[in-house]
């Protein structure tokens, strides 16, 4: 029986993302929900003081890229002009939530 490769894609990952640009008043929080849900994302989004919007996300590598993809664009209505990202220490949700 031939050794079978471990498959990472199942390897749970967990990322900090700081959103900036026109991403509040524009429905980026619901939006993220709407996407996290589809896609199997947990974690929270939140606004900032500071005009941006912040979120801790966990997922796989294929459900990360494709929900980063997402915030890098966001709604209609917003105008990203930055996505920072920072690699976190795995955390395990049940869910995704808006913080308010």
């Amino acid at each position: 029986m031939p050794n079978a490769s471990p498959t990472f894609a199942c390897v749970m990952a967990t990322v900090h993302l700081l959103i900036k640009g026109k991403v509040q008043g524009v429905f980026y929080r619901k939006s993220a929900w709407d996407v996290a849900t589809k896609t199997g994302i947990t974690g929270w989004i939140k606004n900032t003081p500071e005009g941006d919007v912040e979120a801790l996300v966990s997922g796989t590598e294929e459900q990360l890229r494709a929900f980063l993809e997402w915030c890098k664009k966001g709604p209609a209505r917003a105008d990203v002009a930055e996505v920072v990202t920072t690699i976190q220490a795995p955390v395990i949700f049940t869910d995704f939530k808006i913080l308010h």
